[in-house]
């Protein structure tokens, strides 16, 4: 088996289980609490710490493996049941409650036992995946103070969330125009036809990556994100405010030529702007 077969069986599976998790706990009644709206149920907490360990834990380690330089078999083998066995964060090492500390432990022994199933196939066919990576601390850093010097970023803040007037070359969209519409495709497409490949996105509250640019999406999904590339004469800001920011070649592109843009303009744009986006 190849390593990268491996690596992408992995993640799929890792994937799937999180949305099958998910979509279990979003069908709970009262948000899985008890009727005092505060206690979780014994079956939240057979539900809740196992997602939390696919994807804040599992799913994080994984893909800290560079998808383009695999090391051989035995050493992706090694460091994936490695992670099965004792990756943690503040969301599993807290969980002490015998309930979901035992999920936890299932979904350990779970993952670690597809990984070994996996490697009994020695012609396993699995389909490859865009290309995501989590950055390391270093990468993550440099990108952080480029994106402070070149466009301004303050505590991982951008436009319109700054204070002062919003530059005249900066698109601020509501946060829906990414949801609706064809709004993803449309800042896809602009990225695709100046020839880039790939972004990094850097995560208020969790990993960065960088990933395909296929599947870049600039949308307010919880924490904050802002988006740019090794070239950086572009910037992508999500907010908690339900806004999203574009700057540069991609605020220029997407004023240009996505026809509907106008329609997604944020209502407080005339407020704070100079003037319409070059």
């Amino acid at each position: 088996m190849e390593s990268n077969t491996l690596h992408w069986a992995s993640r799929r599976y890792l994937t799937q289980r999180y949305d099958e998790l998910w979509g279990g706990y979003r069908q709970l009644p009262n948000d899985g609490r008890h009727a005092d709206g505060y206690h979780y149920t014994t079956e939240a907490k057979r539900i809740f710490p196992r997602y939390n360990m696919v994807a804040a834990i599992i799913l994080t380690e994984v893909e800290r493996l560079d998808p383009d330089h695999l090391p051989g078999i035995d050493v992706v083998t090694h460091y994936l049941l490695a992670a099965a066995e004792s990756a943690s964060s503040s969301l599993t090492t807290s969980a002490q409650a015998e309930v979901e500390a035992g999920a936890i432990a299932d979904e350990r022994r779970l993952f670690a036992a597809n990984v070994q199933r996996w490697l009994a196939q020695p012609h396993l066919s699995v389909d490859p995946l865009p290309y995501r990576r989590v950055l390391t601390s270093q990468e993550s850093s440099a990108w952080r103070t480029s994106l402070r010097q070149r466009w301004g970023v303050q505590d991982d803040c951008w436009h319109p969330l700054l204070s002062g007037e919003v530059p005249h070359d900066v698109l601020v969209l509501t946060g829906d125009s990414m949801w609706e519409d064809d709004g993803v495709d449309q800042v896809r497409r602009v990225l695709r036809e100046l020839g880039r490949r790939r972004v990094v996105e850097l995560s208020e509250d969790g990993a960065d990556h960088l990933l395909d640019v296929e599947i870049f999406a600039p949308r307010y999904i919880g924490p904050e994100g802002l988006w740019s590339d090794e070239h950086h004469d572009w910037i992508a800001y999500a907010s908690h405010e339900g806004t999203v920011a574009f700057g540069g070649v991609l605020s220029t592109g997407l004023a240009t030529t996505w026809p509907a843009v106008h329609r997604w303009r944020w209502p407080g744009w005339h407020e704070l702007s100079h003037g319409e986006p070059t």
